[in-house]
C-alpha cells in the first residue's frame, strides 16, 4: 500500500511539474500581450534616459507592444533599481541599467537589492568611455607626461570627477592606483559644474563622459590627455586610449543595459534580446550612438551577466585601494 502510495504521489508531481513548465512555456509564447514598462532610475536627459528612449521604438516594434519609459531618479539611482528588484518576474517591468549597478555595494551603507541575485540581464546595449582632460595650462600634454609631472608633485594636483564613487571619479581612482600616483580628489555634484571649474583652471584635470567633454575640447578651452576605453572613439580617433599612451590594461566604460527581475522565464528573456539586438543593429540608432561618442552592443545575457561580475570585482578593489568608505 505505501509503495502504490508513493508512487501515486511521484505521479501527481511530476504531472504538476509537467503543468507548470507548459504554463510558463504558453506564458512566454503568448508574451507580450500589453504594455512593457522600462524604468530608468535617472532623471529625463541624461545618458540612461536617452540610450532607454533611442532604443525604446525600435524594441516596441519588435514585440508588438508599446515600450514605456518611466524615469524613477533618486537616492543615487537606488529607487529605481528597487523597483525592479521587487517587480514581478514576468518580463512587464525592465531597467534600464547603469554601471553604477556595480558600484553602488561598495559606497551605500543600506543598498536595497543584490546586483547579480536580483535581476536576471537581458543585454548591454551601449558603452561610452570616458575622457581625462586638462585645463590648457597644465605643462602635461600626454599621458606620459603627466604620470612624470604628477610623479614629482605627491598630493598637489586636484582632479574634479563629479561625486564620490561615480564612474568618472573611480576612473580616475583607478588611473592612480596603476600609477602609482597621489592626487587630491575634488567633488561636484556632477560633472556639468567639475567642467566649469576645470575650464576657470580651478582645478587641474577631470575625467567626464565624452559626450560632455569633447564639446570642450574641440573649442580649445580643454585639452584631451586619453580615451578611458578599449579602443579609440570614432568620433575623435587622433585621441588616443590610457592603455595605449603609456598605461597598459588600463580600461573604463560607462555602459547601459537592460535588466529584468530574477527569475524571469528564459524564453521572454530571450525575445527581449533579440528584440534589442535588432534596436541597437538598426543603421539610423547605431549612427545616433556613435556620432554621441557611443558603442552599440547588444551582448548575450550570459556576456552582460560577465560584465557586471566583473565590474564588481573590480570596483571593490578601488575603492578599497582608495579608501572610499560608504556613506
Amino acid at each position: 500500500m505505501k509503495a502504490r502510495a508513493l508512487v501515486g504521489w511521484l505521479a501527481v508531481d511530476g504531472c504538476v511539474a509537467l503543468l507548470l513548465a507548459a504554463s510558463a512555456v504558453a506564458h512566454a509564447q503568448g508574451y507580450p500581450s500589453r504594455p512593457v514598462r522600462l524604468i530608468v532610475p535617472t532623471s529625463p536627459g541624461g545618458g540612461t534616459d536617452i540610450s532607454a528612449r533611442m532604443i525604446a521604438p525600435k524594441l516596441a516594434e519588435y514585440l508588438g507592444q508599446q515600450i514605456v519609459v518611466d524615469n524613477r531618479p533618486g537616492a543615487s539611482t537606488m529607487i529605481g533599481v528597487e523597483l525592479v528588484a521587487r517587480a514581478a518576474p514576468d518580463g512587464y517591468t525592465l531597467l534600464m541599467g547603469i554601471s553604477s549597478l556595480a558600484i553602488a555595494p561598495y559606497i551605500q551603507t543600506k543598498v536595497p537589492y543584490d546586483a547579480v541575485k536580483d535581476f536576471a540581464p537581458v543585454s548591454q546595449v551601449v558603452v561610452l568611455s570616458n575622457l581625462m582632460v586638462s585645463h590648457p595650462s597644465l605643462p602635461a600634454r600626454a599621458v606620459k607626461e603627466l604620470v612624470a609631472f604628477a610623479r614629482t608633485r605627491p598630493g598637489q594636483i586636484n582632479f574634479a570627477a563629479g561625486s564620490v564613487g561615480s564612474n568618472p571619479h573611480l576612473a580616475m581612482e583607478l588611473f592612480l592606483s596603476m600609477t602609482g600616483l597621489k592626487m587630491v580628489h575634488v567633488p561636484y555634484k556632477g560633472q556639468g559644474p567639475a567642467l566649469i571649474d576645470l575650464m576657470a583652471g580651478h582645478v587641474s584635470l577631470s575625467m567626464a563622459n565624452m559626450l560632455i567633454a569633447l564639446p570642450h575640447v574641440k573649442n580649445g578651452r580643454l585639452r584631451a590627455i586619453g580615451v578611458t576605453g578599449a579602443k579609440r572613439a570614432s568620433v575623435a580617433p587622433d585621441i588616443p586610449t590610457i592603455a595605449e599612451a603609456g598605461v597598459p590594461g588600463y580600461e573604463v566604460v560607462q555602459w547601459f543595459g537592460v535588466l529584468a527581475p530574477a527569475h524571469t522565464p528564459r524564453d521572454i528573456i530571450a525575445r527581449l534580446h533579440a528584440g534589442i539586438v535588432r534596436a541597437v543593429q538598426d543603421p539610423a540608432i547605431r549612427e545616433r550612438f556613435s556620432s554621441d561618442g557611443a558603442e552599440t552592443v547588444g551582448s548575450t545575457p550570459e556576456e552582460f551577466a560577465a560584465v557586471i561580475r566583473a565590474d564588481l570585482g573590480k570596483w571593490s578593489k578601488v575603492i578599497k585601494d582608495a579608501g572610499i568608505k560608504p556613506e
